[in-house]
C-alpha cells in the first residue's frame, strides 16, 4: 500500500479536530495576527491552505447566499453543520464557524455547540443579535439586552465538552448603543467564558484600537467589503494588537464576479475562448485536489500478488477488469 505520507489527507485532515483546536487557541496566544479568508466550499478551503494562510473562515452570509437565501436566520444547524464539517475537513487549517444567534434559545445555542464539535470544527462565533437577526453591516439591527445575551454564552459553555473548542462572542451593539457600550458588553462576554470577542462593525483603526486597550481577552476583526469597516491592512490591525481577521464573503464576491464576467462573455460572444487566460487550469485544479496522490493510492492498493498455493498470481485486476492500474479512473492530465 501507499506511504504513510501519500495517504495523509486524501480523505479528512490529517490533524485530529483536537489537534486543531489547539493549533487555534495557541495562534490566538502568539501575539501575531491571524488571518482566516472564507472559503464557501472545501475546495476554497484547499486552495486557502494552499496560499498559507492560519486557519479557514465560515460565514453564515456566504452559507445563506450559497443557498440562494438572504442573511436573515433562514439557514438550519444541520445545513450549516453539515458545510461546515465538510469544509473543516477539507484541510489541516483550524476553521472557525458562524453560528450566528445559535438558532433558538439558551438551549439551542447549547447544542449547536455539541454539534458543531462533533463536526471537527475548531470554534464558533455567536452574536448578541436579536432572532432572527441580519447581516451586521446593515442598517435596522437590533441586540438583545446583556442578560439575554449571557445565558446564551452560559448555556454555551457549558456544552462545550472539548476545553480547546473555542467559542468567540460577537457583540453588534457599537453601530446600535455606541462603541463604550459594545466594549462594555465584551467586558461581561468574556467574564461569562468567551474566548474571543467578534467586534463587528467598528468604523475605521481609531476604533480597533480604542477597543483593543479597553478589553483584555483575543479580539477579531471583520474586514468584509462594501460594509460599515474602513478596510485596514492585516499589519495595521498587527500593531494595535488584534489576534485574528477575517475576510468573510471576498472569496465568494471574487468568484461571482467572475462568474457573471464570464456568462455575460459567453452570452454576447457565443463562447467562452476569451476567457481562458483568467480561469484555473485543468492542472492546477488537479494539484490541488491532489489527483495524482489519489492515482497512486490506488494504484499500489490494487497492484499486489495472491499468494502461493492459490492456483493464480499476478496483479489483481482493477474493478473495469483490464487489469492496468495506471490512472485506473481515466481522469484527464
Amino acid at each position: 500500500m501507499g506511504s504513510a505520507s501519500g495517504v495523509s489527507g486524501l480523505f479528512s485532515s490529517a490533524v485530529s479536530d483536537t489537534d486543531k483546536r489547539r493549533a487555534l487557541r495557541a495562534g490566538l496566544a502568539s501575539g501575531d495576527l491571524l488571518r482566516w479568508p472564507g472559503a464557501f466550499s472545501p475546495l476554497v478551503a484547499k486552495l486557502i491552505a494552499d496560499v498559507g494562510f492560519e486557519g479557514v473562515y465560515v460565514s453564515g452570509a456566504v452559507l445563506s447566499a450559497d443557498l440562494g437565501l438572504p442573511d436573515i436566520g433562514l439557514t438550519t444547524l444541520s445545513e450549516v453543520t453539515a458545510r461546515g464539517s465538510a469544509i473543516a475537513h477539507a484541510t489541516d487549517l483550524p476553521t472557525l464557524i458562524d453560528a450566528d444567534t445559535g438558532f433558538g434559545e439558551p438551549m439551542s445555542a447549547a447544542r449547536t455547540i455539541a454539534s458543531l464539535e462533533d463536526a471537527g470544527l475548531a470554534g464558533c462565533h455567536l452574536e448578541d443579535q436579536v432572532n432572527p437577526k441580519r447581516c451586521g453591516h446593515l442598517d435596522g439591527k437590533d441586540v438583545v439586552p446583556t442578560g439575554e445575551m449571557l445565558k446564551r454564552l452560559r448555556a454555551a459553555v457549558s456544552a462545550r465538552r472539548d476545553e480547546n473548542f473555542v467559542i468567540c462572542a460577537r457583540t453588534d451593539a457599537a453601530g446600535i448603543e455606541g462603541i463604550e457600550s459594545a466594549i462594555e458588553r465584551a467586558k461581561a462576554y468574556a467574564d461569562a467564558g468567551a474566548d474571543l470577542i467578534f467586534t463587528e462593525a467598528l468604523r475605521d483603526i481609531g476604533e480597533f484600537e480604542k477597543f483593543r486597550a479597553a478589553v483584555d481577552v483575543p479580539l477579531l476583526a471583520n474586514m468584509t467589503e462594501f460594509g460599515k469597516s474602513e478596510l485596514v491592512t492585516a499589519d495595521q490591525l498587527r500593531d494595535v494588537g488584534y489576534n485574528a481577521v477575517i475576510y468573510p464573503v471576498t472569496t465568494l464576491r471574487i468568484a461571482m464576479g467572475a462568474v457573471e464576467r464570464g456568462l455575460r462573455e459567453i452570452h454576447s460572444a457565443g463562447t467562452q475562448s476569451g476567457l481562458l487566460d483568467g480561469m484555473q487550469h485543468r492542472s492546477r485544479l488537479y494539484e490541488l485536489l491532489r489527483y495524482a496522490d489519489y492515482n497512486d493510492f490506488d494504484s499500489d492498493l490494487f497492484n499486489f500478488t495472491i499468494g502461493a498455493g492459490s492456483g493464480a498470481s499476478g496483479p489483481l485486476p482493477t474493478a473495469g477488469g483490464t487489469g492496468s492500474t495506471t490512472n485506473p479512473k481515466g481522469v484527464q492530465q
